[in-house]
């Protein structure tokens, strides 16, 4: 099944032979054409176990995906737009970010390590997303490897904050993490000469602390980078009354000057509207969607037809 656009995002639901289902999205950033521009957001989890308060794709938690999984979602994708092979992508981003936290398949390690030598793709830029669980270290340091084997300087690392303060955080997220001060230090290891800088992204709520003073204590501007974001309209977000104050910065209230006054480069990232709706944004999760019976008023609205 799929929903969306091709002028903007898709989002995919397959389903196994069990029964179990997993969800994938392809996007583009109007008015840069697809040629320029193709972003890949694949699952790797069914479910999560993390719950985060404001992410629909948390909670029934049916364990990891296969490394075949997983390439279904990206040859899928693949194969949709550009049958014959050649793929002249000059940016194509695989994140992997839709349903469940990548640190808990360890089959993402191996993904990466063979996509190089299994697509031909100049552009690659492979992007993971992280709360940074406690307990995998041993991920992060195969990621580490993979990484310096296969993609200096073209790799996106970013770590999902949210707020500058760890207790806040963890009202957030509610799973044990890496302190700020860990995180710091895996990212020290992690950046090379050449390399992208590593994210810290922010999906801002009302009521939840942001100090650019606070990072400054852990996370050196020469290394990292700072992302805000909105919270995206989903039912969690609903449910435990979190609602975004992104929007509000749009008219320049100091929010990035502080950041920038603090030495990090930072982004202000507020994409589409449209895509809310097709349900193709962070946080959303159509099959979460597709089991309620009420409707949300500014996400999920298009509706999922059979492919």
């Amino acid at each position: 099944m799929e929903a969306g656009r091709d002028d903007l995002a898709r989002v995919y639901i397959a389903e196994t032979a069990e029964g179990r289902a997993i969800e994938f999205v392809e996007s583009l950033q109007p008015p840069i054409p697809r040629e320029e521009k193709w972003v890949l957001i694949v699952s790797t989890l069914y479910g999560c176990p993390i719950g985060c308060r404001f992410c629909d794709a948390g909670g029934n938690y049916r364990g990891p995906l296969s490394a075949d999984e997983i390439f279904f979602q990206i040859e899928y994708l693949l194969n949709r737009r550009y049958p014959d092979g050649a793929i002249p992508v000059k940016k194509l981003k695989i994140q992997f970010a839709r349903m469940g936290e990548p640190a808990f398949n360890r089959h993402v390690i191996e993904v990466l390590d063979h996509l190089p030598e299994r697509y031909a793709i100049p552009g690659l830029l492979p992007s993971l997303s992280t709360v940074a669980p406690e307990g995998r270290d041993d991920f992060f340091e195969a990621l580490l490897e993979v990484k310096r084997r296969h993609y200096a300087g073209r790799f996106q690392l970013q770590f999902s904050l949210h707020s500058t303060d760890e207790a806040a955080r963890s009202r957030l997220i509610p799973a044990r993490t890496w302190s700020f001060a860990k995180m710091a230090e895996y990212g020290e290891s992690f950046y090379e000469k050449g390399d992208r800088k590593i994210v810290l992204n922010f999906a801002l709520a009302d009521g939840i602390p942001f100090d650019p003073d606070r990072l400054l204590a852990h996370f050196p501007p020469n290394i990292f980078m700072v992302k805000v974001t909105p919270v995206n309209p989903t039912y969690r977000a609903a449910e435990n009354r979190i609602t975004s104050s992104v929007l509000r910065h749009r008219t320049g209230d100091g929010l990035l000057d502080g950041l920038r006054t603090a030495g990090y480069d930072a982004l202000l990232s507020i994409g589409e509207w449209e895509e809310n709706r097709i349900g193709s944004n962070c946080g959303q999760y159509l099959f979460a969607h597709r089991r309620r019976e009420e409707g949300m008023i500014d996400g999920y609205t298009y509706d999922l037809r059979a492919i």
